[in-house]
């Protein structure tokens, strides 16, 4: 049986392309999800545990199945136990032959350069945005003068962190935060 699995990293993003190269390649049946490689892969799970001998396994691309070469390489390990193969549409992979093998170990490798690549531009551009000034990552979910007042209420004892936090319509972890925040050295909003 040609057994299908697609990827995508975020809600946003469709799968569509996938499926459609699997389904037109031939597969039977199709197991997708959307969630981080880093994640919980519930239906990766399901889909391997699904493979029978004989059948072929198939993605539409190596990144869509593994976050690193270990990852990849036990992956691998789990298809080739159940009797299954790899086929990738994009990538010229079979692993019915020893080259076969080798090659999905190479371009393993070589996403996993890929993406550590990309992280490592990713920190370069945050480095220099924060060296411009530039505010990066989410915003304080408390204006200045509400996270003022959440600790003078705090220290007061008037009200427990979670009270706080339902007054003012935010996470327990908001206010634990800013009242951490508060108590650090140099800080005089709370002795």
């Amino acid at each position: 049986m040609l057994v299908g699995y697609a990827r995508v990293s975020t809600r946003e993003q469709e799968t569509h392309l996938q499926i459609d190269a699997l389904a037109a390649a031939g597969a039977e049946v199709i197991f997708q999800e959307k969630t981080s490689s880093v994640g919980q892969r519930v239906e990766l799970r399901r889909c391997l545990q699904s493979l029978r001998p004989g059948d072929v396994f198939m993605i539409y691309k190596l990144d869509r199945v593994a976050r690193s070469l270990p990852d990849l390489l036990s992956i691998l390990e789990e298809i080739r136990l159940a009797g299954a193969l790899v086929k990738s549409l994009t990538e010229p992979l079979d692993t019915t032959t020893a080259m076969g093998s080798f090659v999905i170990q190479i371009l393993g490798a070589v996403a996993q350069l890929e993406r550590g690549i990309i992280r490592e531009r990713s920190i370069a551009g945050q480095r220099a945005a924060r060296d411009r000034g530039v505010l990066v990552g989410r915003g304080r979910a408390l204006s200045s003068e509400d996270e003022a007042e959440v600790v003078r209420l705090y220290a007061a004892g008037e009200h427990t962190m979670h009270a706080l936090a339902v007054m003012f319509e935010v996470s327990d972890s908001v206010v634990k935060r800013a009242v951490y925040r508060a108590k650090k050295p140099g800080h005089s909003s709370l002795k």
